[in-house]
């Protein structure tokens, strides 16, 4: 019997026991989208980013941004590691604070999952799985991994702190701290056409929300375009 290289690297794929450690209730879907098509933004993905930034502002405006649930699991999540929350923003939080004056275009992928992330309240990230090298693994660092990202609007190779919760595959890190910065290598581009999301969920969401968000990505990303092809798997204790 054989197998699809996708079905093989969600088959690899893992979460250390020592990140399981630090959140029991932590659990992972991971999503393989093939045949994409990679176009500038459209009414399709306008019109999901502009539900996304009203239902941001809905929430912001019933409560802080740190006490949203979601959002506050996660600020816990980062201290458990050693992180600072008020300088270190995951991804969700980072969107849904900018989301009510405008969430960021980039392109039709990139938006797409963007409002996905603030509209069901997770952290989500898009990477590109042909510039994986081995399956993504949730890991606590050793430090001395490489982490291809930029600044100053320069390439640069940094390093992950000790103990800090990283994504990483056989070439290293790809995103930090959790769901905080994606990396340069397996980032998605205009030539992307399969590609693995990462959705993260801590209590108080529950699998059946994980993985609405999971449909509610490929539904939105299936309306341009031949059908998707799509597999996912479900990581958890």
């Amino acid at each position: 019997m054989t197998t699809s290289p996708a079905a093989d690297l969600l088959a690899a794929a893992s979460v250390d026991e020592a990140v399981l450690a630090l959140r029991p209730d932590y659990r992972a879907l991971l999503v393989v989208v093939e045949g994409l098509h990679p176009a500038a933004g459209d009414a399709v993905s306008e019109e999901l980013l502009v539900r996304a930034e009203e239902h941001a502002r809905e929430l912001l405006a019933a409560d802080p941004v740190e006490e949203l649930p979601h959002i506050a699991a996660w600020r816990e999540a980062y201290r458990s590691f050693g992180a600072k929350p008020q300088r270190t923003r995951n991804s969700l939080e980072a969107l849904t604070r900018r989301a009510p004056q405008g969430l960021p275009r980039v392109n039709r992928l990139t938006d797409v999952y963007n409002a996905v992330s603030v509209l069901h309240q997770m952290p989500l990230g898009g990477e590109d799985l042909d510039r994986y090298t081995g399956p993504p693994r949730l890991v606590r660092a050793v430090g001395d991994e490489p982490f291809d990202t930029s600044a100053g609007g320069e390439p640069v190779v940094e390093h992950p702190e000790a103990g800090e919760v990283v994504w990483r595959d056989d070439a290293g890190v790809t995103c930090r701290r959790w769901n905080w910065r994606q990396g340069r290598r397996t980032q998605l581009t205009g030539a992307t056409t399969t590609a693995i999301f990462i959705l993260d969920a801590l209590d108080p969401m529950a699998d059946d929300a994980l993985h609405a968000a999971a449909d509610d990505l490929v539904g939105h990303l299936g309306t341009a375009g031949p059908p998707l092809t799509s597999a996912r798997r479900l990581l958890a204790v």
